[in-house]
């Protein structure tokens, strides 16, 4: 049985680009002694993305701008894609789940940097006649 009005621990927002789409959970964290973790679809965010230290910088640039890094743990589900699609699909989500916790500080903040923003460029589809979305077999005159 749910009870009303529960306070959920955790604050999610989610994410999209290209194929990809990441649900991203901010979970407090307060151990002072050690580093939140970062988790992606069950594994270390390190491990994910391959010791890619630029996705992972990429990533924590929305914590870094409203200062706090090591305050929230990150647990990311991904979804379709590749590394760069989800890597950004995360960082939108992560500036959605902020706007949630302070809107009114925030929000701002976020978005004069641009992390609020959706980048809605996908793969154009092929069209039938062509061998591509715009490849075109050679024209020959005779």
């Amino acid at each position: 049985m749910k009870i009303k009005n529960q306070v959920n621990p955790y604050i999610y927002g989610i994410g999209r680009k290209k194929e990809s789409t990441a649900i991203v959970y901010l979970v407090p964290f307060s151990d002072s002694n050690s580093q939140a973790k970062f988790e992606v679809n069950g594994c270390l965010g390190e491990q994910y993305f391959q010791q890619n230290f630029t996705y992972l910088n990429q990533i924590n640039l929305p914590l870094k701008k409203v200062n706090l890094e090591n305050q929230y743990n990150i647990i990311a589900t991904v979804k379709g894609g590749g590394l760069t699609g989800q890597a950004d699909s995360i960082k939108l989500g992560i500036a959605r789940a902020l706007c949630k916790i302070n809107k009114l500080n925030f929000r701002s903040i976020l978005k004069y940097e641009g992390f609020l923003k959706r980048d809605a460029r996908v793969k154009e589809r092929r069209k039938y006649g062509l061998k591509k979305a715009r490849k075109a077999s050679q024209y020959s005159k005779r």
